[in-house]
């Protein structure tokens, strides 16, 4: 077993923090979402940490750990890295505080991203662009740290950080006087899960606390299996603010010791449930904040009349994202498939296409002709949208028939992913 620091935050330390953010975060609303309530029989209750003023929870522990500074450490400044949430969150602590900080961010952070955090740190900030990864700017922050003796505010592995989060778990159990039988939490680095937890575990030791990552960032999920922290050789980025490669040694020991399991959601999966909150419920919600409610499917047998606090982390999601998130959606619905289709090369045979091959309630919504390859055929990359998944197996069996059947692009990752 590989060792990790060894820390487990105090109540009193968690109730400090409160005292310190009581004027910097809100209380966020706890509330029963009647939509999911009824789709899985028991009582969901949203924790909207995504109505913070930063619009993510991340405010809580970047204050707590900035606030603690020492003068002179105040008056040196301080540096972090981010893509996201906790740049926010401390730009406005650097704000609050009258301190001034610099915030290293990857070269190609969106620039609704960048001027959000301009907003919230105005004059009291300075944003560095480094690299094309987080990891890039991260190194580099950890670099000017030492360089210039000022003080790195680390986005999750550090006690106050984990202490300022713990506190969405006093509010929670100061909003509900039932018993809580399930928590359901997002997991990017620990932070916010290994606070939390640990609160549980000494306020509500019957609750279950579930932890929950990106399919495609499982650092939390493999580190507890293997009993050491793993560092993930590569990871997709879409859920941005939960996909890490290694979570913190702090984090770690936490969450190892009190979650109850963590399960991974696919990123598709997590897409249609920010299109359900936001068509149903009128709920803005980043891939991250999607990530608890997302996960109800994989307990639903287990949660039947229970009571079960989802945790919405955060609600900073870029509208340019719309497109790609209904994509990702659709295909993991299995709605939405890309093929190659060979046209006869004669007058009629799109139209023909149309009429006899596609369903319907088809619909072409992507069409990429290439060039000819002979006077035969010439082919033609299609997107086709499904009513229901059930129609794509007599699609394809009327393309063969016919002789339009090139080849299927969903399951050949390296052609799909030029298209995706």
């Amino acid at each position: 077993m590989e060792t990790t620091t060894t820390y487990f935050p105090s109540l009193d330390a968690v109730k400090q923090a409160a005292e310190v953010l009581k004027d910097v975060s809100i209380i966020t609303p706890l509330t029963e979402s009647l939509n999911y309530s009824k789709q899985f029989g028991c009582k969901v209750l949203l924790k909207r940490e995504d109505l913070q003023q930063v619009r993510s929870y991340k405010i809580r522990g970047a204050y707590n750990k900035m606030s603690s500074l020492s003068t002179i450490q105040k008056e040196n400044g301080i540096v972090c890295a981010s893509a996201g949430n906790h740049a926010q969150g401390v730009a406005r602590s650097c704000r609050m505080l009258q301190l001034k900080g610099t915030i290293y961010m990857p070269s190609p952070t969106p620039r609704q991203k960048i001027e959000q955090v301009k907003m919230f740190g105005e004059d009291w900030i300075d944003i560095v662009l480094f690299g094309d990864t987080f990891d890039d700017a991260y190194h580099e922050a950890l670099n000017a740290s030492e360089r210039l003796n000022k003080i790195f505010i680390h986005p999750f592995n550090d006690e106050k950080v984990i202490e300022g989060q713990a506190t969405v778990a006093l509010e929670i159990l100061s909003q509900y006087d039932e018993p809580i039988d399930y928590v359901i939490v997002p997991v990017g680095g620990g932070g916010l899960a290994s606070g939390l937890s640990e609160m549980f575990k000494k306020l509500s030791p019957e609750t279950k606390v579930i932890g929950i990552e990106p399919q495609g960032a499982p650092a939390m999920h493999d580190s507890i299996k293997a009993d050491k922290l793993i560092r993930l050789k590569s990871i997709d980025g879409f859920v941005d603010g939960a996909a890490v490669r290694r979570v913190g040694d702090k984090t770690f020991a936490l969450c190892r010791e009190n979650l109850d399991s963590v399960k991974t959601v696919a990123e598709g999966k997590i897409c249609q449930t920010i299109l359900d909150l936001y068509n149903r419920d009128a709920i803005v919600v980043e891939p991250a904040g999607a990530m608890s409610l997302a996960a109800l499917d994989q307990i639903k047998e287990e949660i039947q009349g229970k009571t079960v606090v989802c945790i919405v982390s955060g609600s900073n999601n870029d509208i340019t994202r719309t497109a790609e998130i209904k994509e990702r959606a659709l295909l993991h619905a299995n709605l939405k498939h890309y093929f190659i289709v060979k046209f006869p090369q004669r007058a009629g045979a799109l139209k023909e296409f149309v009429a006899e091959i596609l369903g319907p309630d088809d619909d072409i919504t992507h069409f990429e002709y290439t060039k000819k390859t002979n006077r035969v055929n010439g082919s033609a990359v299609v997107g086709i949208e499904l009513q229901s998944s059930e129609n794509l197996e007599p699609l394809i069996t009327k393309m063969k028939l016919h002789h339009f059947y090139g080849d299927y692009l969903n399951d050949k990752p390296d052609l799909f992913d030029f298209l995706i």
